[in-house]
């Protein structure tokens, strides 16, 4: 079984009339309003410059699939002089009671145009040994919000010990605690139990402080997923488990592809099904060509009657949806192994 991409793909593209969006839009989180019955989409955007400073717009649709942009502004901007100055990128969105929280990753300094041969780099390293005060390794950083427009950012949320990102939170509590799924880069080899980068599960009791000390949830067993695995879309909730898309890259041609995982409802440390193979993968020019060569990375998922909407930027140059009908998925899931 695979997922179906959307014939018309992509669903959003650069806009040349913004200088902030003219050069990439990717990586959106999605979700629907009850209140106005509106899909809103935060998406990652850049310009041109060689900075490569990032920012979050703004879309809404009626029916998922057609999105327009609500400014020509950025809904969201880093603050070059703070903590997120490089850039808020690859944003992850749920409700949780009556507000909306947002991850996004960032970097204290610009992270330049990551793509190139002749990349600048940006930002300063003091010289008094590694690691010391600022290095330029990615945080991820929480928002909250009433209305999804206006948005506090409340800071960082990961050790800045470690490079930290695809960091999701759960919809609701679990056991009265919150919930929260990372990738930390450089959390493996040596003195950990995974060889490669893989995903870790941890709790809190009020979002902002999170133990140091986290619990291996899966790293990848399969050639499609043997580089790293991340999370990918927040989880959902059904009657038999979480469901949980992540995505894992491949050792042998660098591709990133797309798996799920059922996570146990009461203990979500606890794998229940998992796919054995990928349900998408880059196929087309603009999934393969793209500043990132052979990139599908699903950051946002909606339930939409009886399928799931599942929106993935393309390539690191554009964003694409994807379907699954619920009962097929489930299928795939539960006739699976761990």
């Amino acid at each position: 079984m695979k997922f179906k991409k959307y014939e018309n793909n992509p669903i959003l593209t650069k806009n040349p009339s913004n200088q902030w969006e003219e050069l990439c839009v990717l990586n959106p989180a999605v979700i629907f309003n009850e209140e106005d019955k509106t899909f809103y989409m935060l998406y990652r955007a850049a310009g041109n410059d060689a900075q490569h400073y990032i920012y979050l717009g703004l879309a809404k649709s009626k029916d998922g699939i057609h999105f327009e942009r609500q400014s020509d502004k950025p809904l969201i901007a880093p603050d070059v002089n703070g903590a997120d100055g490089g850039g808020c990128e690859d944003p992850r969105l749920v409700k949780i009671d009556d507000y909306y929280f947002l991850t996004y990753a960032s970097r204290v300094f610009a992270p330049g145009q990551y793509w190139r041969e002749d990349k600048k780099y940006f930002g300063f390293q003091p010289k008094a040994g590694p690691r010391v005060l600022i290095y330029n390794d990615t945080e991820t950083h929480l928002a909250v919000s009433k209305d999804l427009v206006n948005w506090k950012k409340l800071g960082r949320i990961t050790d800045s010990r470690h490079d930290d990102r695809d960091v999701i939170i759960f919809p609701e509590r679990v056991n009265g605690k919150y919930v929260k799924i990372s990738r930390a880069m450089d959390k493996c080899g040596k003195g950990y139990k995974n060889e490669k980068p893989a995903m870790w599960i941890s709790f809190s009791e009020d979002l902002l402080e999170w133990p140091r000390e986290e619990e291996l949830l899966y790293e990848g067993k399969e050639v499609w997923e043997s580089e790293k695995v991340g999370g990918s879309c927040p989880p959902v909730k059904t009657d038999k488990g979480w469901l949980f898309i992540y995505h894992g890259v491949s050792s042998v041609d660098k591709n990133y592809r797309v798996g799920a995982m059922l996570l146990d409802l009461n203990d979500p440390r606890k794998i229940l099904a998992k796919t054995k193979d990928f349900l998408m993968e880059p196929e087309f020019d603009f999934e393969s060509k793209g500043f990132y060569a052979g990139c599908v990375f699903p950051t946002g998922i909606v339930e939409v009657g009886d399928e799931y909407y599942i929106y993935y930027g393309a390539g690191d140059q554009c964003i694409c949806l994807a379907t699954v009908k619920k009962a097929d998925l489930m299928n795939e899931l539960l006739g699976g192994k761990k």
